[in-house]
């Protein structure tokens, strides 16, 4: 058949499109913020922002990001670690062991990095993340998408050891809301130029 016009840019919009399947995935932070509270009932937050830099979903926040056409899109890589407020709660003890996980796997992907309580020093650096789906309630339906839920080292996301995230259900998700296909929050897409991107979020 013949070749027709704009299918080049169809393309990319349509694999732009596409929902990331759980799993673990070799990523690179490209921001680190860290984000203090007033409230004294929660924690302080580190946001980092990344992207996949190995294997078949490789680039696939850059993509997404792209290919959105909302104005007010937000790159899509992200996930907050929370830091501890030690205080000797029992959430504290959770805490300190998920963030304890997050050193781990920065020392254990990285040679010669060691965890100095400098956060900004995870910037440019790789790590393995491992996403999991969850489920959720939207305009009164079931949705399905997947997110960041913990790091492992990059190693184990390579030779294919890494633990799996298990399914998380939240506000009433199953309770009898409809079933809906699994989706990202996304609406609609732009044509992904030839060569002049638009501005990266960092």
């Amino acid at each position: 058949m013949k070749q027709f016009s704009g299918y080049k840019e169809a393309k990319a919009s349509a694999n732009s499109g596409a929902k990331l399947p759980e799993g673990a995935y070799v990523c690179k932070i490209l921001k680190v913020e860290y984000k203090p509270t007033d409230n004294p009932d929660y924690s302080d937050q580190i946001e980092i922002m990344f992207d996949i830099i190995e294997g078949e979903y490789k680039d696939f926040f850059k993509k997404q990001y792209i290919g959105n056409s909302a104005e007010d899109k937000k790159w899509k890589g992200r996930t907050l670690i929370y830091v501890p407020r030690d205080d000797g709660s029992e959430r504290d003890t959770w805490t300190k062991n998920s963030f304890a996980k997050w050193t781990d796997a920065f020392e254990k992907s990285n040679d010669g990095y060691v965890w100095d309580w400098d956060e900004t020093k995870w910037k440019n650096k790789i790590v393995g993340i491992v996403f999991g789906t969850t489920g959720t309630v939207l305009d009164g339906k079931n949705i399905l998408y997947t997110e960041a839920r913990f790091a492992v080292p990059a190693e184990q996301v390579r030779s294919g050891s890494a633990p799996k995230a298990k399914f998380k259900a939240k506000n009433g998700y199953g309770n009898g809301a409809p079933a809906a296909a699994p989706t990202t929050t996304d609406d609609g897409w732009m044509k992904i130029p030839e060569t002049d991107e638009p501005e990266l979020p960092f």
